[in-house]
């Protein structure tokens, strides 16, 4: 992938962020708890990993904002309406394999 722009490459991964945020947005069923004990990130930390991008660009965006593009709605309606609680093992498990930066 050499032959390339930068210009190209950014607007390919902008692409599959958004592939991505999609994707977690219409697969409410899958908890977050899940996906990082699965994969180590969740939809809080994409959107984290946004807000780190804004300002190392000089943009400060609040973590509700930051929420809000990934989840498509304020994060509070996005726990009231799909998360349940996790279970017992799924909170052991993230317990021990939980990222602690």
């Amino acid at each position: 992938m050499d032959d390339i722009s930068e210009r190209q490459r950014l607007e390919y991964e902008a692409a599959a962020f958004r592939r991505l945020r999609d994707h977690l947005r219409a697969r409410t069923d899958v908890q977050n708890i899940d996906l990082m004990n699965l994969a180590g990130f969740c939809r809080n930390c994409l959107s984290n990993w946004y807000r780190d991008a804004a300002a190392a660009d000089g943009r400060e965006i609040s973590k509700d904002e930051a929420r809000e593009i990934v989840y498509g709605m304020p994060y509070e309606v996005w726990r009231e309406t799909y998360q349940t609680e996790a279970a017992p093992e799924s909170q052991a498990r993230f317990g021990t394999s939980r990222p602690h930066d």
